[in-house]
């Protein structure tokens, strides 16, 4: 991963919306439903990429929606749209309060599970070369803190938002909460108080998935359904032949061995076997290379998805049959 740490960066016209809702107590289990169905809304809309929703966690106080698009256009042509405006008001009972939105243009998609935190300013333009320089004074002092990723800075996007905001990423929580209650970081907010108006928001996990961003946290459209499925396949069969073969010296009755067997797999196929296998052997299947023929990825992605598959019979036939009779 690259750790430069940039003032202002650009990857392409891709455009970030990151939205802040606090939920009723109650409404949780309706609100993501009513938000599932809000993404699959988003997902018809011209440039879309994808959608996710993150859930409140200790560090994160707010339910967090982050959409991606190829450009600021189509960003706007769905938050101005008929489509989402009539089912915010259907999804009003649902919130505690009002939301909040920022919409960044550029910059890297990190994939890696870090806590981010979102920082938004007012300034006005006769103070930009004074900001810019503190943002950069606020830059290098972060760096020296145990758990820093990186950090970047992001102009107001006009017609859009008059914010400038800024991310940058830490390790955990933890390291994180050391720079947020430094004595240094004190001292430069007090430099900067012409800048005194500005929100934070942290965020946990960055959003990481499966399938919605490539590995190099660039902008990618989201593998079609059948491509998901086949995959989900490729890093199920494995993970649920060993989990059986290394559970079965319980022997656990059925109803057990597949209750504790399931939870297992779900936490393996999440962090395991989706980012570190199936991500890295399919991943140019999943999400090929724009100056890529279709029918040429198309073909080495069924190619590669044959010959692991035939990989795994083989060795669990030989497994099971030859070296090792199940109870």
């Amino acid at each position: 991963m690259d750790t430069e740490k940039p003032t202002e960066k650009s990857t392409g016209n891709a455009a970030t919306v990151i939205i802040g809702q606090k939920v009723r107590a109650g409404s949780e289990e309706a609100f993501e439903a009513w938000q599932q169905d809000m993404n699959t809304a988003a997902s018809h809309y011209p440039g879309f990429l994808g959608a996710e929703i993150s859930a409140p966690t200790a560090v994160q106080p707010d339910w967090v929606v982050v959409y991606r698009f190829d450009s600021v256009a189509h960003v706007q042509a769905w938050i101005n749209s008929a489509t989402r405006q009539g089912r915010l008001d259907q999804g009003q009972q649902y919130f505690d309060g009002p939301a909040t939105q920022q919409v960044i243009s550029g910059g890297t998609r990190e994939s890696d599970p870090l806590v981010t935190v979102v920082v938004t300013h007012r300034v006005g333009p006769e103070h930009v070369d004074d900001f810019l320089a503190w943002q950069d004074r606020l830059r290098v002092e972060e760096s020296k803190f145990d758990g820093f990723r990186g950090s970047e800075l992001f102009r107001p996007i006009e017609g859009v938002q008059d914010e400038w905001t800024a991310l940058y990423r830490y390790d955990n929580a933890a390291d994180l909460d050391r720079w947020l209650t430094s004595t240094k970081r004190q001292e430069l907010l007090a430099e900067g108080e012409k800048f005194h108006d500005f929100e934070l928001r942290t965020i946990d996990n960055s959003f990481g998935s499966w399938f919605a961003f490539d590995e190099n946290g660039n902008e990618a459209p989201p593998p079609s359904e059948t491509k998901t499925s086949i995959a989900v396949w490729v890093g199920l069969y494995p993970t649920v032949v060993i989990l059986t073969l290394a559970l079965s010296p319980l022997k656990m009755p059925l109803w057990l061995g597949l209750l504790v067997g399931n939870l297992l797999s779900s936490f393996i196929m999440s962090f395991v076997t989706m980012p570190y296998y199936v991500n890295r052997v399919l991943g140019r299947w999943l999400r090929p290379p724009l100056d890529v023929p279709v029918a040429r990825t198309n073909r080495r992605g069924i190619a590669i998805v044959a010959g692991v598959m035939v990989f795994w019979v083989i060795v669990f036939y030989l497994v099971t049959r030859q070296f090792w009779t199940l109870p």
